[in-house]
């Protein structure tokens, strides 16, 4: 059914991810697909990283992490942004098409108050993606 999984992946909060990663994992397991890791940086230094290089390796070395845990073939994508924090969005629909994935699997909050007013990633995505999108709520 599905060719190619991409899961978004924030590097400086992976521990919020789990049940929204071990999802992308099994459903790959399940249709024998890969899984692509999506994580969106800016060109500039950040916290994570000196530049998208770095970021790539560390995007690359999370990969293969999760093959290694769940049993599943995986690569990297490293998404470029100007400014991230306003431009994920952006980024993530620009990975899908470059990354050929007809299933984002991605995490998400519990819905609240300033979901109304600014909809989350997530939420976006999944309005706006011409794939299917599945939310994992964390």
């Amino acid at each position: 059914m599905f060719k190619r999984i991409m899961a978004p992946v924030d590097l400086a909060h992976v521990e919020r991810l789990g049940p929204a990663l071990d999802c992308a994992a099994d459903l790959a397991k399940h249709y024998g697909v890969p899984v692509v890791y999506v994580g969106v940086t800016s060109s500039l230094p950040s916290q994570l990283a000196h530049n998208p290089e770095e970021f790539g390796q560390k995007l690359a070395a999370f990969a293969e992490a999760e093959a290694a845990r769940h049993g599943v073939e995986t690569s990297a994508h490293t998404a470029i942004a100007h400014d991230p924090t306003t431009e994920v969005d952006d980024a993530l629909m620009r990975a899908i098409d470059e990354t050929g994935a007809d299933l984002v699997v991605m995490a998400s909050h519990v819905p609240n108050v300033m979901d109304y007013i600014w909809p989350s990633n997530g939420g976006k995505l999944a309005e706006h993606a011409k794939c299917s999108v599945m939310v994992v709520r964390s």
